[in-house]
């Protein structure tokens, strides 16, 4: 039997192109959503919150720089496409990320509100980046490793390392901010979990 069309179809660097763009703008705006709120999140970026939060460092430049070891990994058993489209994905959110304040401005933002609606933006924007084979490093590139060797979905690693890292920030925020960016943990999951599964997206 012959492959369906739909299943031939692959992505152009127009696509692709689009997909980064869009899906770093998502990250970015999510993660600014959250800092204004004082939630975090967990993987790499749950790091560099946290390291932001106690030392007034820039959480754009932590954000990047805790990235980069993972590219390793990626760059043996992911391939020089992901990686390298991954590693742009991580500078323009580092690079959103920086220049948000300067143009996005919350008068009121209810943190309950920010951890739903910011772990959504972030949880689309991973799926567009993922479905494009890119990913804003750290434990998504161990996640979407493990999706195609294992078969482990992306979004179970995603919500389980978030979880781990968000309550082991009690030492760092306040416990309803914690609960708080659980939520916003579960969100992002949710999204990568019901969306982002071997065989449900025929793009390549």
């Amino acid at each position: 039997m012959s492959a369906s069309p739909l299943s031939r179809l692959s992505h152009t660097w127009l696509d692709d192109g689009h997909a980064l763009l869009a899906g770093s703008l998502f990250v970015a705006l999510g993660m600014t959503m959250f800092a204004h709120a004082g939630l975090l999140t967990g993987g790499v970026a749950g790091m560099a919150f946290l390291v932001s939060y106690a030392t007034d460092w820039s959480l754009a430049l932590c954000f990047f720089v805790f990235s980069l070891p993972f590219f390793a990994l990626s760059w043996r058993r992911l391939g020089a496409e992901f990686t390298v489209k991954s590693l742009c994905a991580v500078a323009l959110v580092s690079m959103f990320t920086a220049w948000a304040p300067r143009v996005v401005r919350f008068e009121l933002l209810n943190p309950w509100v920010a951890s739903v609606l910011g772990g959504f933006l972030i949880g689309f924007g991973l799926l567009a980046l993922l479905r494009h084979q890119a990913s804003v490093g750290g434990v998504n590139i161990v996640a979407q490793w493990l999706q195609q060797s294992r078969g482990i979905r992306a979004g179970h690693v995603q919500m389980g390392v978030d979880v781990l890292v968000v309550l082991a920030a009690l030492v760092v925020v306040p416990p309803q901010r914690v609960l708080q960016s659980v939520v916003g943990a579960v969100a992002i999951g949710a999204i990568l979990t019901l969306n982002h599964r071997p065989g449900r997206y025929l793009g390549v």
